[in-house]
């Protein structure tokens, strides 16, 4: 997709325009359509821990068009804007919230060598523009002058805030072990081997999961964290509905309620590719053997390989929703300063002792 883009660039500015617009059609095809499938799979989940079937009827099979023809009432209700909100802020917010989940899709690589934009700082990039969405929830909880939202919003923005640390921490730890932000490179290094082994071969390093135990223990701090930067159970106190009616979106009805849930389902497919793509080999299938993606139909195998480890950890966030019981304020915040940011801390100083100690004493270790 890059070198697309390179050549149509070279082509003039027009035909670049149009594949920037092919490229933001593809994104946003694929962010309308996985909420449709997110919902339903978590709907089911549900269903299926409670004891009881789930949607059933619309579609035919287990109901797999219930979700659309939720989609569709939500379209046509009444778009309401209550009478001392500001109606600017009010509007916008949604959108906003949507965006920093939508732009993150652009760096993300699908397969080898298949991505829309290949950034020197893929996963600075990331943890800057996810960020985004806090600004809309916060903006909704506010312009819509109801007590409840505006404290959904500033629940929403102390969580945020607190649980982006130890995310980042949890991250720079494969980059140490790697040496670079690009999201392909970090693949590439798990998959690196003799280039002479031919179509399979034993990998040098695997996944970075079972790099090193400072890995492993970085690759769990993010899951755990990332339940926390997605409003999921049991980090879910933005929206806790025993508390805040129904948190920072407590005002909103129509299309502009289901843009939030949107950018929920889109983020948690985000934090699950990414983590997929750091942690979990990318599109490599096994932990330490690798095969050679390099003609389109592999990559098409390569990138159902990474989208079933996505879909596996959104899996997993579902699962834990419906079977921890919501935490407290202050537990959560005492789990962001107390415990996954000092273990984060902790994990980085061991993994840059690791490499400096490593790298010196133990050969072929990079």
């Amino acid at each position: 997709m890059e070198r697309l883009v390179g050549a149509l660039e070279g082509l003039g500015e027009s035909a670049f325009a149009l594949s920037l617009l092919m490229c933001a059609g593809v994104v946003l095809g694929f962010v309308g359509i996985w909420p449709l499938f997110a919902v339903w799979l978590e709907r089911k989940a549900s269903a299926d821990f409670q004891s009881r079937l789930g949607p059933m009827y619309v579609g035919g099979f287990h109901g797999w068009l219930q979700t659309l023809a939720d989609g569709i009432k939500l379209a046509f209700k009444e778009d309401l804007i209550p009478a001392q909100a500001n109606r600017v802020l009010f509007w916008i917010a949604p959108a906003v919230a949507f965006c920093g989940a939508f732009a993150t899709m652009v760096v993300i690589p699908i397969a080898q060598g298949v991505e829309i934009v290949n950034l020197d700082i893929g996963i600075f990039f990331i943890l800057a523009i996810s960020s985004v969405g806090t600004i809309g929830v916060v903006m909704a909880g506010w312009a819509s002058n109801n007590k409840w939202s505006l404290y959904g919003a500033v629940r929403e923005a102390a969580q945020l805030v607190s649980y982006e640390i130890p995310i980042a921490l949890s991250l720079m730890i494969p980059i140490i072990a790697v040496g670079n932000l690009r999201l392909g490179h970090i693949v590439g290094f798990q998959c690196a081997g003799p280039e002479d082994a031919g179509f399979v071969y034993l990998s040098h390093h695997g996944w970075l999961l079972f790099y090193s135990p400072w890995t492993l223990a970085a690759g769990l701090i993010y899951f755990v964290a990332s339940l926390a930067e997605c409003k999921r159970a049991p980090f879910d106190l933005p929206e806790a509905e025993s508390e805040l009616v129904s948190g920072f979106h407590t005002e909103y009805s129509g299309l502009r309620f289901s843009f939030f849930f949107l950018e929920e389902y889109v983020f948690m497919f985000v934090v699950s590719i990414v983590g997929a793509l750091v942690f979990l080999g990318g599109w490599q299938p096994l932990p330490f053997v690798s095969f050679q993606f390099d003609n389109p139909l592999m990559k098409l195998i390569g990138a159902g390989i990474l989208l079933g480890k996505a879909v596996f950890l959104v899996w997993v966030q579902i699962w834990l929703r419906w079977t921890l019981p919501r935490l407290r304020v202050d537990q959560v915040m005492t789990m962001g300063y107390k415990y996954l940011t000092p273990l984060a801390m902790l994990t980085l100083m061991g993994m840059a002792l690791y490499q400096y100690w490593g790298c010196r004493y133990i050969p072929g270790i990079l």
